[in-house]
């Protein structure tokens, strides 16, 4: 990822905070058959000196060759992301010299993959990432509501992966590079147009505190 250093986010309480407010990555994997990605949900654990990601896919999807093959995957998250457009900069009336661009927050991670087959993991993963995600709905859906032959039969056709985290790096790229005056005025233009509050928040932080999500 190319990365100057005033994009640059290293603080791993913060690329963690991204991964857990933004789940649905994008899987990254090379085998015999070239490149393959898909979106999968993950859910972070804290085990490691980085992290762990674990996920399931479906056992028929043909990247499963290249998880079970153990070669290093590349899983990419996706944070708040807007069009800034020069209109909102106030050196635009100053002297005109300005372009458009794509503000937007990303963290990738790399590991090894270990493929899973044990029905009790995969069950665990799958309650987890539920849990997860029901908990802010008055009355969450259990994985257990569901008819017990029905969920036997749904982790049958899927694997388990879990992901130890070798290398971590984060990209906010916030308007860091421009004047107060110019930041101000992003950051007030999102609002005042209703385009991303997230956006806006990072914009005004200036990349220095949180994370988006939290």
């Amino acid at each position: 990822m190319y990365l100057p250093a005033a994009f640059r986010e290293e603080r791993l309480e913060t690329l963690h905070a991204l991964i857990r407010a933004h789940p649905l990555a994008t899987l990254v994997t090379a085998g015999t058959g070239g490149l393959i990605a898909n979106l999968v949900p993950f859910i972070l654990v804290d085990a490691g000196a980085k992290g762990t990601l674990r996920a399931h896919i479906a056992r028929a999807n043909p990247q499963v060759e290249p998880l079970r093959a153990g070669a290093e995957t590349l899983v990419v998250f996706q944070g708040p992301e807007s069009y800034i457009t020069p209109s909102w900069y106030a050196s635009k009336k100053e002297h005109g010299r300005v372009v458009p661009t794509w503000n937007y927050a990303v963290v990738q991670v790399r590991g090894t993959p270990l493929v899973i087959d044990d029905p009790a993991w995969i069950r665990g993963q799958i309650e987890q990432l539920t849990s997860t995600q029901e908990s802010r709905r008055p009355a969450p859906w259990k994985v257990s509501d569901a008819p017990e032959s029905f969920i036997a039969g749904q982790i049958q056709a899927i694997i388990g992966i879990e992901i130890p985290v070798s290398a971590i790096e984060g990209k906010w790229k916030v308007s860091q590079n421009r004047s107060p005056a110019d930041r101000r005025g992003v950051q007030e233009g999102l609002e005042s147009e209703g385009i991303s509050e997230e956006m806006a928040r990072l914009v005004a932080d200036g990349g220095a505190s949180g994370a988006p999500g939290e």
